[in-house]
């Protein structure tokens, strides 16, 4: 067993064993699990293997768990059993035990988290906005939702290749193209690429529709484009390398970082050789001119692959990127973070690349829209709002709020904790929901800290490391690990089991997909901390026991500072 081996863990492994030994099974007999109870008066943790084997021993379930429970020999870290309900066995740790393992996890840099990916590579690919437009408020959950599944599986040991996929070809770059060379306004462009290269764009496409002749120059420069000319190539990569400057800045204000950029246009010339992989294998037929897969079979409507003007579709490229991404890197799994209305276009292209024979073992993850309390964001209602606008005001209002609450701090200071905690609100809005759901803003909600917001879990963080530092200026020369962690009081008891069950967040949100859960864990941490805080003394305690607190105190501020790490969320020392 590793050496930081959970109690969930341990337990499961001494059950199956113990089970084994006192009702003589074998291996294949015993597939028993134990998971936490939901209410610590039933124990810590909950086994149901007298219902799973009540079949089996041809006895009634709560006979097998007596027997059980008068039969075997507790492992040192168990207190007792205690048999529940039809034949629940319930176990509750030793305070000893739990004490030990807290302290154990000090200084282990992963906190008891097994490394389950060591050896394995997953490509991640998410945000993924368009060249030559501005990143909106709809590319909020994808990139932080994304870049929160990248941190959990990096920090399950997972070789992560974050790819940003970006929207970097297509029939508006023969626009782009033609209005760049009428419409520019250089200056603008200097101050606000992207800005300006949509401006362009909107002015191209007006023309286009009042301007046969304009729409058919626009399509001859597409052409030429895609054929290589070198004039046409030089404007469409500076398109890219200032849209991409633009996303940065982004990025870089969420903490946000890709390992590779690579666009549709990376995977072009693999198209051609995917349309004749799908007509080798018949799955591709002609229909009205163009070319699709039925998919009727399998209970979805047919995909196009080549539309009828010979362009492809994404579904197309889709397909090229999972063939290069196989060959290049042999991903054990390639996640895909978007939108639900995406669901459709998924299961069709992951259902042909397994046709197709593509061993890659391929995830949707999707999440519901975002919307204002009045309506879904929307270009046609005009309410899109730019996630630069989105994370300016964050950083003002929060700024007001440091200003209101700390006068006297430096104004450099007050300007970077307004950043974590404006930037962090946003992030934890979305991700202590479901992914699924569907997320309504509100900076009320957004901005609280009194309840289950990104500020207050950093106040939380803020608050707890002050107690540290107040008791190394109270008590000078004084090391904390001379003094081992004592588990005396049932808060202290109740802390110390949320503490040791932050590895089974962590594997929890990532096994799926899930980082809410994680929110959920540390919300819950720093509820139960509060109360722990507020019921027995710390720095008025007798020497040790006071030791003892402070070092589960600091065990809290690390677990909560690593925990909003993982949602991509900073933490400062003073708040």
């Amino acid at each position: 067993m590793r050496k930081f081996a959970t109690f969930e863990e341990r337990l499961s492994v001494w059950t199956a064993d113990a089970m084994k030994e006192v009702f003589g099974l074998s291996d294949s007999d015993v597939n028993l699990g134990v998971a936490p109870t939901n209410n610590d008066k039933f124990g810590d943790y909950q086994c149901n293997a007298a219902m799973v084997l009540s079949k089996q021993l041809k006895k009634a379930p709560r006979q097998i768990a007596q027997e059980f429970a008068d039969a075997a020999v507790l492992p040192d870290f168990v207190e007792k059993i205690e048999i529940a309900g039809p034949g629940f066995i319930n176990f509750f740790l030793s305070n000893k035990a739990l004490a030990n393992h807290i302290q154990s996890l000090e200084n282990d840099p992963s906190q008891g988290t097994e490394q389950v990916g060591t050896g394995k590579k997953v490509i991640i690919d998410y945000s993924s906005p368009n060249v030559a437009k501005s990143m909106h408020i709809g590319h909020i959950r994808s990139t932080v939702i994304g870049n929160a599944i990248d941190r959990l599986y990096r920090f399950l040991g997972y070789e992560v290749i974050a790819d940003n996929h970006l929207g970097d070809w297509g029939t508006q770059f023969g626009l782009m193209l033609v209005g760049y060379r009428e419409f520019v306004n250089e200056e603008a462009l200097a101050s606000s690429p992207v800005e300006e290269l949509e401006r362009i764009y909107v002015a191209s496409y007006n023309k286009s529709k009042e301007d046969d002749t304009w729409r058919d120059f626009a399509k001859a420069e597409l052409v030429k484009l895609q054929q290589g000319d070198a004039e046409n190539r030089a404007l469409w990569e500076k398109f890219i390398e200032l849209s991409i400057g633009e996303f940065d800045t982004i990025y870089g204000r969420l903490g946000v970082k890709f390992d590779l950029y690579r666009g549709e246009s990376f995977y072009n010339d693999r198209l051609p050789k995917i349309i004749q992989a799908l007509e080798a294998k018949d799955l591709a037929k002609e229909s009205e001119g163009a070319l699709i897969v039925d998919l009727e079979e399998e209970g979805m409507p047919i995909c196009i692959v080549r539309k009828s003007d010979g362009g492809y579709n994404y579904a197309t490229t889709d397909l090229a990127t999972v063939e290069s991404r196989i060959e290049e890197f042999n991903p054990d799994r390639i996640i895909y973070v978007t939108d639900e209305r995406q669901q459709l276009h998924f299961k069709q292209f992951f259902t042909i690349a397994g046709k197709l024979g593509m061993e890659a073992n391929l995830v949707h993850v999707w999440f519901g829209l975002m919307r204002l309390p009045e309506a879904t964001f929307s270009t046609r209602e005009g309410n899109v709002i730019k996630l630069a606008s989105m994370l300016d005001e964050a950083e003002s209002r929060a700024l007001e709020m440091v200003k209101s609450s700390s006068p006297e701090m430096p104004e450099e200071q007050q300007k970077d904790l307004a950043r974590a905690i404006g930037i962090g609100a946003i992030k934890y809005t979305d991700l202590s929901q479901n992914p699924k759901s569907l997320v309504t803003f509100t900076w009320e909600k957004a901005l609280n800290m009194q309840g289950n917001s990104g500020p207050y879990l950093q106040y939380a963080y803020a608050r707890i490391s002050s107690v540290y530092d107040k008791w190394k200026v109270k008590f000078p020369g004084m090391e904390l690990s001379d003094c081992s962690i004592r588990i005396e009081h049932e808060i202290e008891r109740k802390l110390a089991i949320k503490l040791s069950r932050f590895p089974a967040a962590v594997s929890a949100a990532a096994e799926n997909y899930s980082p809410n859960i994680m929110a959920d864990y540390l919300y819950d941490l720093a509820q139960i901390y509060s109360s722990f805080y507020q019921n027995v003394p710390f720095l008025k305690a007798d020497e040790g026991v006071r030791e003892s607190r402070i070092r589960l105190c600091r065990s809290t501020a690390r677990t909560l500072k690593q925990g909003l790490e993982l949602l991509g969320i900073e933490t400062r020392e003073r708040i």
